[in-house]
């Protein structure tokens, strides 16, 4: 009896229907609902405008599509009781014990020793480094000289002849011409950057002047390399799934949202990758013989199952916590005399 009091929660509700008969109280057996609190990192990736170019002037391929999607930060998994509206029973307790019953609540959970206090479980990947920003299309200008050779007749004593003539033009540079600027650019800040470092140059620097020198040429090189290889922006999205298991489902795996290209959608949507969340209930012991109770008042109560709660991602385990599940449990009785002072 010990046992079945430590694993004994009721949640009362109180109805409006129940006050027409007296001393009576209606209320429901628990049922446990899991919460997956999920943070996703959003990478919304542009290509540079020189991306076609890099492995020409760079000797490395970039990514030429812009491309958003989104990749799991965290989960957190906290199990709360709320009542089952499918079992609901009402109980007439004597009006001088009515009391003493209700006193066993706290916001209508009767709190006994096995209540689950929701202990979060989480699950988080590392930390990732943060976004860089673009700071320009072509930093170089998008304007260059261009020297066309034409020709004009002279004439001479023997005839006319062809006199080659240069004129400069100011022409707005090809993307390739682009590319080989930045690129040319590039090769000679790191240079710079090398003589600096190694004290091959005519200027001085030293201390803090040195470190600054370095610092600036190292920024200026990856704005330039921005035009190759693109930014990335980064943000963060946090939303919430919640999962009730259902007693009568033969397997108790569930999907609880999809990650996708369009971010944390419900399991409902028709896009994305599955995070499912299954449960694996533990064996429950069969109960030991009672004695007659035909003439007891009883009271309808349910144990919980203790379960193993996996959270699985593309074909991995994420995390693995135990918690019980009530309605996957057993629902038993109880003498309503065992638990009221008369």
């Amino acid at each position: 009896m010990k046992r079945i009091l430590l694993a004994w929660s009721l949640l009362l509700m109180l109805l409006p229907e129940a006050r027409a008969q007296a001393g009576a109280v209606v209320y429901s057996l628990p049922r446990t609902t899991v919460c997956l609190t999920v943070e996703a990192r959003r990478e919304a990736f542009s290509a540079g405008p020189y991306a076609a170019f890099a492995q020409k002037y760079l000797g490395v391929a970039a990514r030429t599509q812009n491309e958003t999607r989104y990749t799991l930060q965290s989960i957190t998994l906290n199990a709360f009781v709320e009542a089952d509206p499918a079992v609901r029973y009402t109980i007439s307790i004597p009006e001088r014990a009515s009391a003493s019953f209700l006193q066993l609540c706290t916001q209508g959970l009767i709190v006994m020793a096995d209540n689950y206090t929701g202990k979060p479980a989480a699950w988080r990947f590392a930390s990732q480094a943060g976004s860089e920003r673009f700071e320009g299309i072509d930093p170089l200008g998008n304007l260059g000289n261009e020297t066309t050779t034409l020709y004009k007749a002279v004439r001479s004593d023997e005839g006319y002849e062809r006199v080659p003539v240069t004129q400069d033009n100011v022409v707005e540079k090809s993307p390739d011409r682009k590319a080989a600027d930045a690129a040319a650019t590039i090769f000679s800040l790191r240079e710079k950057r090398q003589q600096i470092a190694t004290g091959d140059t005519d200027a001085t620097f030293s201390g803090e002047a040195l470190q600054a020198a370095i610092d600036e040429l190292t920024r200026l090189e990856e704005r330039y390399l921005t035009l190759f290889y693109g930014i990335c922006e980064e943000s963060v999205e946090v939303k919430h799934f919640e999962v009730t298991p259902s007693a009568g489902a033969k397997d108790q795996r569930y999907t609880a949202l999809r990650v996708g290209t369009e971010g944390l959608q419900p399991a409902s949507a028709s896009e994305g990758k599955p995070v499912t969340l299954e449960f694996v209930p533990e064996p429950l012991a069969t109960p030991e013989a009672s004695s007659d109770r035909s003439k007891d008042v009883l009271v309808h109560y349910r144990i919980p199952v203790i379960t193993r709660c996996r959270v699985s991602y593309e074909g991995r385990t994420l995390l693995e916590s135990r918690i019980p599940v009530y309605q996957l449990g057993e629902d038993s009785t109880l003498p309503l005399n065992a638990i009221l002072t008369r």
